[in-house]
């Protein structure tokens, strides 16, 4: 099977290549991503522990699901093909905003996105892929935000990035 490949891009999200996706992360190149954030009729937000064999980030809780566009795929159809990967099911996003992150890793990998945020509305329990995810829960914004600042070293730097700067783009 071929490695997967990251969609790279500059600073104006225009796509500039393409690189299998490990080798983007060791050299830190900027790429294409997105992070799906889906809610509850109580707006609960459904958050995931990814499965411990992850190449990064393993075990930690982070948002809905997060992956990488493919070339030619748009945002919108990147994050419900990944969240019917990730979580078993499907429902309509929007998206809200963008920016650039950059986040190294223990191993020696590095984050370098263009993350795109998608945000949906999903009131039944996910049908979890146990490659993808460990363990799953509906979390209030508080209760993320509380748990958040006590114990930081369980969540994804991502998740912590967004949920620290854009928050209020987390709506329907």
């Amino acid at each position: 099977m071929t490695e997967e490949k990251v969609v790279l891009v500059n600073e104006k999200d225009e796509k500039i290549g393409l690189m299998p996706k490990m080798e983007a992360h060791e050299k830190a190149l900027l790429h294409r991503a997105f992070s799906v954030f889906v809610f509850n009729d109580k707006n609960e937000l459904m958050i995931q522990q990814r499965a411990l064999h992850k190449y990064h980030s393993p075990g930690l809780w982070t948002n809905t699901c997060c992956s990488h566009q493919r070339d030619g795929e748009n945002n919108i159809d990147a994050g419900k093909r990944r969240l019917q990967e990730e979580m078993g099911f499907s429902t309509d996003l929007k998206e809200t905003i963008s920016f650039i992150y950059k986040a190294p890793f223990d191993n020696g990998l590095t984050e370098h996105e263009y993350d795109h945020m998608l945000v949906g509305k999903y009131n039944d329990d996910p049908n979890i892929n146990p490659d993808e995810v460990a363990a799953w829960k509906w979390m209030s914004m508080e209760a993320v935000e509380k748990d958040m600042k006590a114990n930081p070293s369980i969540y994804t730097e991502w998740f912590k990035i967004i949920f620290d700067k854009f928050q209020k783009h987390l709506t329907l």
